[in-house]
C-alpha cells in the first residue's frame, strides 16, 4: 500500500486590504479530515498558514518547495493531496500582442510571489503513473489552475463554453431574464471592469448557513436562515488592490497593469514563478532582436535586469509569446485531479456566520458531503467519487444560495475514483 502525504495552505492576509477570515479554519478542518477519514499520518501532512507561527509562512518559495518535495518522493500507489484556501487572481496579458488573449490564473501566497497555472501543470506532469495528485483550490478563478486536464464538470474550457453558450441561446435557463450569450458576456465584462477598479464584488447569495469552527468539525445546518447577520466576501483580489499591495511589498511605485510580471521578477529573482522567468526571457529576446522598446506595453527592463533575466531564464525552453501564456504543447495530464471552487470567470465565497465562525464555501461543502449531510443519507468518505463529490457540492451550494459553480478537471478514470484515495 502506498503512502499518503499532503500539503495544506491557508492564507488570511491579516492586516492587508485583501484580508480574509475562513482560510485557516478550512485547513484545520481538512487536516483533521485527512487523519480521521482517510487514514493520513500526522507526520505526512505539511501545513503552511499565515498567522500561525507554528508553521512555515506560506510564501511563494515555501509553497513551491513543499509541493516539489511532495511530488519528488512520489511512488506508484501513493496518494498526494494539496488543499489551498486563499485568494485567487487572474493576471492579464502584458505583451501588447494583438493575438494575446491569455490570462494567468494564479494563487496568491502571503508574500505575493504568485504561483501560476502553468507552474501547477508542470508539477502534475512529474507525478508518476499509478500515483494520484488531488488538488482542491478554494479560491477565485480556480478552474484554470491546472491546464491540459479534461474538463469533467464546468464551463471554463473553450469547447465547453461554446457548447454551453449554444445551449443557453436555444433554451434560456430557468429564472434568468435572458438566455443569450450576449447578456452573460456583458455581465462578465461589467464584473471585470468593477474588479479592475477595485470594487470588492461580493458573491451573490440569497442566505447564509451555520458554519464550523477550526477547533471542532460541526455539521452545518441545512437551513440557510440559520446564520442571519453574518457576512460574505470573495476570495478574488481586484487587480488594483493586488497592484497596491505589490507596491507596498516591493517599494516600487511605478507598478502598473503592464509591469506586474517584471516587478515580480525584479523583486523575487530566482524564487519567482518559472512562468515569470519565461516571460522575461521572451521580452528580453524581443527587445534585443527587434530593437523595439514597445515590445512590452509599458515596461522595458533595464540593462541590468535584462542581463539577470537572461541568466535566470536561460534554462526555460520558451520561444514565443504564445508559450508564455498557453505553455508548450504537451499531452493531456494523466495523474492530476483538480476540484475548483468556481469557474475561471467566477469568485469563491469566504463566509462568516453571525456567531463568528468563518470558512470557504467550497471547503465547508466538501466537509458537509464527507460527513454524510449533503444528500440526506449517510455515506462513508471512500464511497464518494470525485465526480459525485463535485455534483453534490454544486447541489448543496445552490441550495444554500451561492452562485459559484465548482469544477472537476481530470481523466475519465479519475472522475470515477474515490476522492483522494
Amino acid at each position: 500500500m502506498g503512502q499518503k502525504r499532503a500539503v495544506l495552505v491557508g492564507i488570511n492576509y491579516p492586516g492587508t486590504d485583501g484580508e480574509l477570515k475562513g482560510c485557516l479554519n478550512d485547513v484545520a478542518r481538512m487536516r483533521r479530515c485527512l487523519v480521521d477519514r482517510f487514514g493520513f499520518d500526522e507526520a505526512g501532512i505539511r501545513v503552511l498558514a499565515d498567522a500561525d507561527p507554528s508553521t512555515p509562512p506560506p510564501t511563494g518559495a515555501n509553497i513551491r518547495l513543499e509541493l516539489e518535495r511532495l511530488v519528488a518522493g512520489a511512488r506508484p500507489g501513493d496518494a498526494l493531496f494539496f488543499h489551498y484556501s486563499g485568494h485567487g487572481l487572474q493576471l492579464p496579458a502584458e505583451t501588447g500582442e494583438d493575438d494575446d488573449t491569455g490570462y494567468d490564473e494564479c494563487i496568491v501566497p502571503c508574500d505575493l510571489n504568485l504561483i501560476k497555472d502553468q507552474d501547477f501543470t508542470e508539477l502534475v506532469a512529474k507525478v508518476p503513473d499509478g500515483c494520484r495528485f488531488t488538488m482542491v483550490s478554494d479560491s477565485c478563478h480556480s478552474s484554470g489552475l491546472i491546464d491540459k486536464t479534461k474538463e469533467q464538470i464546468g464551463n471554463s474550457t473553450k469547447q465547453n463554453r461554446t457548447q454551453q453558450r449554444r445551449e443557453r441561446e436555444m433554451k434560456p435557463p430557468p429564472g434568468s431574464g435572458s438566455g443569450t450569450g450576449l447578456c452573460d458576456s456583458l455581465a462578465r465584462i461589467v464584473r471585470g471592469v468593477l474588479e479592475s477598479l477595485g470594487a470588492g464584488i461580493h458573491c451573490n447569495r440569497r442566505g447564509q448557513h451555520q458554519g464550523s469552527s477550526s477547533s471542532s468539525v460541526q455539521e452545518p445546518a441545512d437551513d440557510t436562515e440559520a446564520a442571519k447577520g453574518g457576512s460574505i466576501s470573495n476570495r478574488s483580489l481586484p487587480l488594483s488592490t493586488f497592484i497596491q499591495m505589490l507596491k507596498d511589498k516591493t517599494g516600487r511605485h511605478d507598478v502598473g497593469v503592464g509591469s506586474i510580471r517584471t516587478t515580480l521578477f525584479h523583486h523575487f529573482g530566482d524564487e519567482a514563478s518559472p512562468k515569470v522567468k519565461r516571460f522575461m526571457k521572451v521580452m528580453v529576446a524581443k527587445l534585443r532582436h527587434d530593437g523595439k522598446e514597445e515590445a512590452e506595453q509599458s515596461y522595458v527592463p533595464t540593462p541590468r535586469e535584462a542581463e539577470a533575466a537572461e541568466a535566470l531564464a536561460q534554462e526555460q525552453d520558451t520561444h514565443s509569446v504564445e508559450e508564455v501564456y498557453a505553455g508548450p504543447a504537451a499531452a493531456p495530464l494523466r495523474n492530476g485531479v483538480l476540484i475548483s471552487g468556481c469557474q475561471t470567470d467566477e469568485t469563491s465565497a469566504d463566509a462568516t456566520t453571525a456567531d463568528g465562525m468563518s470558512y470557504g464555501a467550497l471547503s465547508n461543502a466538501i466537509q458537509t458531503i464527507l460527513a454524510g449531510n449533503g444528500s440526506g443519507k449517510k455515506r462513508g468518505a471512500a464511497a464518494v467519487t470525485n465526480r459525485e463529490l463535485v455534483v453534490r457540492v454544486r447541489e448543496l451550494l445552490s441550495k444554500q444560495g451561492y452562485t459559484q459553480q465548482p469544477g472537476l478537471y481530470c481523466s475519465d478514470e479519475h472522475a470515477r475514483l474515490p476522492f483522494i484515495c
